[in-house]
C-alpha cells in the first residue's frame, strides 16, 4: 500500500506564519491557496501563502503584489 502524501497550505502574515491546513492532495491544496488568498478578507494581516509537501518542498506560492 502506497503512502499517503500530505500537501499543507501556510498562510503568512507580516510577523510570520498565521494558520496551516492540511490537505491529501495536490490539485486541492492550490484550489483552496488561490481561492482564499484572492477573497477579500478586511484587514486580516495575509501576505502570502505557500503549499508544501510533505517532505517540505514547495509546489505552489503566492504573495500580494
Amino acid at each position: 500500500m502506497a503512502a499517503t502524501m500530505v500537501y499543507t497550505v501556510i498562510w503568512y502574515g507580516r510577523q510570520g506564519i498565521v494558520d496551516k491546513v492540511i490537505f491529501d492532495d495536490e490539485k486541492t491544496a492550490k484550489d483552496h491557496a488561490t481561492s482564499m488568498f484572492q477573497t477579500p478578507k478586511g484587514d486580516d494581516g495575509i501576505v502570502s501563502v505557500e503549499v508544501r509537501k510533505d517532505n517540505g518542498a514547495v509546489v505552489f506560492s503566492h504573495a500580494e503584489n
